[in-house]
């Protein structure tokens, strides 16, 4: 019934109109939603067997919430999307700070206007959208900023004493009440802030100054926090966190497969983009599984997690890395080979953070390592391990009929060791990339013969995904030298390296080479 036309308290009580606390309220939604089954968290992936559920069973209980996990685990979006399972609109008593019930009011000033104007008391509609508070913890919040102080220069206005509750300034709690409020990142908050939080938790007033003063909010708590060791900037102490009834554990995707989905929906790609570059299949998986390797990674600190956003932000580096290369060159449609993820550099090296020894090694040095593990991990999944193929040589008897295991890139490596080598520019045209990958003898064979179907586009990138797997499993050389890629035989590139350490003279150029 849309009641939102009333515009006094006796025209609230006329139409029957029955506050409820905003627990009741969510917890009426929410089981509403359920019964359609309908998902109360649109747009969030990877959650729907843990997180939601368990969000849900705290909803129902009406309890206050403190989501705990590492960054990048939409733990505030969590948050943010509990604002749909409020009413539309509730009525409040016209011009009151901290969204007064008409039929209950709490503060003095909706107080004193029912007992001044009874039923003539002017109601207003609130929506649902301005009843949703958020702070971002930090040292410097202050109890003022969240509860509220008694404010001088109204009482010197107003010629009122210290003693009358309407000198008080509220804080962002009182003025969420009958809302949802959101602290995020509480272990930030000083602990004195925090030990201010107890009563409105556990009973319900507010304290200002040794004001005497009880104002019952009715507010659903929602704190967001990262595990208590990631750093030593503070923690959650310990009688505030018993206070919280439901703390519920976030996780990063637990797949591939997901992890692609929210990469896909949150990746800001502009249309001109998309009708410029073609990402595949193969390239979104790479990216995709570099944020996978950082998670495991001996170099990166896993307590603090690497974040959905180093994905995210690779893969708009990645279309971006194909885009500029098709300005450059004047070309009206690319691909993203596997040369321009050389691009994502500056968004790993941004969302990691290392651990002694990975400082050590550096943070670029590290993120090309990440992206070689990728490559190596997707082709794999894509061509034969050629570890595979050495175990099964070098382990076992076979009788005379067993022939030794086919080697399928024998082909590519005889013609590297040949004294060939193969140079990618990362800022070339894409017919004169193909052109090069052609001239890798073998090349182009083991592709058709695992791939017959794929077009040229496809078999060329998979052509190349072929150079990189085999030199991320040590059966090429890969140096980056400037901004062109060298690929060449192994044995070669090691004797040239034992050459520069013995002081001798070679025709590499000057530069930084990257030796995988």
């Amino acid at each position: 019934m849309n009641i939102q036309h009333i515009k006094t308290l006796g025209e609230l009580k006329k139409s029957g109109y029955q506050p409820r606390s905003i627990k009741e309220e969510v917890r009426s939604n929410l089981i509403e939603k359920i019964r359609n089954k309908e998902n109360p968290f649109t747009g969030i992936m990877g959650y729907e067997d843990t997180v939601i559920p368990d969000t849900e069973r705290a909803l129902l209980s009406k309890h206050n919430i403190l989501f705990l996990g590492l960054r990048g685990q939409a733990k505030t979006r969590m948050a943010r999307q509990m604002v749909d399972l409020l009413d539309e609109y509730i009525p409040v008593i016209a011009g009151t700070e901290v969204n007064d019930d008409p039929l209950n009011p709490l503060s003095k000033f909706g107080r004193d206007m029912v007992a001044e104007h009874g039923d003539e008391t002017p109601v207003q509609w609130l929506h649902r959208s301005d009843r949703y508070g958020e702070k971002l913890a930090t040292p410097d919040v202050s109890v003022a900023d969240l509860i509220g102080d008694i404010d001088p220069i109204k009482a010197a206005n107003l010629k009122l004493s210290f003693a009358d509750e309407k000198v008080i300034h509220y804080g962002i709690i009182p003025r969420s009440n009958r809302g949802i409020f959101v602290i995020n990142e509480l272990p930030d908050l000083q602990a004195r802030i925090q030990v201010s939080l107890f009563n409105i938790l556990q009973e319900g007033d507010i304290q200002i100054r040794g004001f005497k003063l009880r104002m019952p909010l009715d507010i659903l708590f929602v704190f967001t926090a990262n595990p208590e060791d990631y750093t030593n900037r503070g923690s959650i102490v310990t009688p505030l966190k018993d206070r919280i009834e439901s703390q519920i554990l976030t996780h990063y995707p637990k797949d591939i497969e997901t992890a692609l989905m929210i990469t896909e929906q949150e990746a800001d790609v502009p249309k001109a983009q998309q009708e410029i570059v073609r990402v595949s299949e193969l390239v979104k998986r790479l990216i995709e599984q570099v944020a996978f390797e950082a998670r495991v990674n001996e170099y990166v600190d896993k307590k603090s997690g690497v974040s959905a956003r180093l994905s995210i932000a690779a893969y708009e580096n990645a279309i971006s890395s194909a885009e500029r290369r098709s300005i450059l060159f004047r070309e009206k449609q690319t691909q993203v080979w596997i040369s321009d993820l050389t691009g994502i550099i500056p968004a790993i090296t941004g969302k990691i953070e290392l651990v002694y020894e990975g400082e050590q090694e550096g943070p670029y040095q590290v993120a090309l390592n990440l992206l070689d593990k990728s490559i190596r991990t997707v082709f794999s999944q894509y061509f034969p391990n050629p570890d595979q193929l050495k175990k099964k040589r070098n382990t076992g008897k076979r009788s005379i009929e067993e022939k030794e295991p086919e080697n399928p890139y024998r082909a590519i490596t005889r013609w590297f060791d040949a004294g060939n080598h193969l140079d990618l520019l990362l800022d070339m045209k894409d017919e004169d990339r193909v052109a090069k990958l052609y001239q890798v003898s073998g090349l182009h064979a083991v592709v058709k013969k695992y791939y017959p179907q794929a077009n040229e586009q496809e078999t060329t990138l998979l052509m190349e995904l072929l150079l990189h797997g085999l030199a991320a499993y040590s059966m090429l050389s890969k140096k980056m030298i400037g901004a062109r890629i060298e690929f060449k035989d192994l044995m070669g590139s090691m004797m040239n390296l034992n050459q520069l350490e013995l002081g001798e003279e070679t025709d590499e150029p000057d530069g930084d080479d990257y030796q995988s």
